[in-house]
């Protein structure tokens, strides 16, 4: 108390490491937590299905087949009819073009889809209705628009339910309008979109017989693996494919997106806050100068103490203490900036943060510890002075 300035200064290091890497980690957690937010969002237990372009090898080197298209409408009803961990199955083609209402105009997608995409995907109907198996089989031209598309070509504000919309020349009528989803984890607005059955972009926009992808739900997520290896082996039944060939086809689910991007997320996370931590490091050192000061300025008062009887253990726990309040004080500021940091991150940011208990908890660890671990020394030191010769010290 004797030295408020320079005390302050030595909490400083402390101070700013604890609250940086509780900020760290918030933000870390915050984005974990946001990825697997927006992918649950898409479906958690959704498997994608896509055509793999496999090489071949021909004369030593590899020849690509990308022409190929291995994925047909009867894969599609295969995995429905024999996978058992498999509950909604969903052909899909898209393509791109304008879509024309009037006068106005909007670049998008217009994806193929099947009636169950919408309980794959967890898409909700804002109004409307959705379009049936029957306007599958009959190649239907009805869509249901989403929210950016609905937006930017309907401005007036009416509800377009009902209406006649073109794509790329082609009318549609408009049956439904998609609740919104917003970005996704990858930036992409999933609201920029156009669903009809996929019938219908197959004949009457791309004119063709495959499909291009087959969007599947599990069970539910801890069932993603068990229908991942179902699928597989029901494709490659249906393409005939022998024990010694590669898959012509790759299946993905949710789950390995959410575990994928949450090691990156975390990765990040680790770097960044080890980064942090130097900075306790930092402030670790710069206790250990000022109680080496401080027991040379205060020598013959520990040579006085020592003298009416104080113990070396005494005079230890004395210095020890100082060094303990230091680290402490400081990290208690500390995990206040830290929070405070996180959510004006928020705030002014817009990145998602999360604090989490455990980071407080450990920073009070690291403060005590770090307190222990460089005070004592400069203690120890202070606790084997000679009284006498502490007391002619000067």
């Amino acid at each position: 108390m004797r030295n408020k300035i320079r005390t302050s200064l030595t909490m400083l290091g402390i101070i700013i490491g604890v609250g940086a890497v509780i900020t760290m980690v918030s933000i870390g957690e915050g984005s974990k937590q946001s990825i697997r937010s927006q992918l649950s969002g898409m479906g958690s237990n959704m498997i994608t299905i896509r055509t793999f372009s496999n090489s071949t090898v021909g004369g030593g080197a590899r020849l690509g087949t990308s022409g190929l298209q291995t994925l047909k409408v009867e894969d599609a009803v295969s995995i429905q009819n024999e996978a058992s961990y498999i509950t909604n199955v969903s052909p899909a083609v898209s393509t791109r073009g304008q879509a024309i209402n009037a006068s106005l105009n909007w670049p998008t997608t217009l994806q193929g889809v099947s009636p169950s995409y919408l309980d794959i995907r967890d898409w909700k109907l804002q109004s409307g209705i959705s379009f049936t198996q029957e306007d599958v089989t009959s190649s239907g031209k009805v869509c249901l628009l989403g929210q950016t598309v609905r937006d930017n070509i309907y401005t007036g504000g009416e509800n377009p339910v009902g209406s006649i919309i073109r794509f790329n020349k082609i009318p549609f009528k408009v049956i439904g309008v998609l609740e919104k989803k917003g970005e996704n984890t990858f930036g992409q607005d999933q609201d920029d979109i156009i669903l009809a059955p996929y019938t219908t972009v197959q004949k009457r926009m791309l004119a063709i017989s495959y499909i291009q992808n087959i969007y599947a739900s599990a069970i539910d997520e801890k069932s993603s693996d068990a229908a991942t290896k179902e699928v597989t082996a029901i494709l490659r039944a249906n393409h005939n494919l022998k024990n010694s060939e590669d898959d012509d086809f790759t299946v993905r689910t949710q789950a390995e997106l959410i575990s994928t991007m949450s090691s990156t997320s975390q990765l990040l996370t680790v770097l960044l806050t080890a980064i942090a931590a130097i900075s306790l490091l930092v402030g670790g050192i710069g206790i250990m100068n000022i109680m080496y000061v401080s027991v040379t300025e205060r020598t013959k008062e520990i040579g006085l103490r020592m003298a009416i009887g104080a113990r070396g253990i005494d005079i230890l726990l004395q210095f020890l203490t100082e060094a303990i309040l230091i680290s402490v004080t400081g990290g208690i500021i500390g995990v206040i900036l830290g929070i405070s940091a996180s959510k004006l991150v928020t705030l002014f940011l817009s990145w998602p943060t999360l604090v989490s208990q455990s980071s407080v908890i450990l920073s009070f660890v690291i403060c005590s510890v770090t307190g222990v671990f460089f005070g004592y020394y400069p203690a120890q030191k202070a606790s084997r002075l000679d009284p006498i010769e502490a007391l002619h010290y000067e």
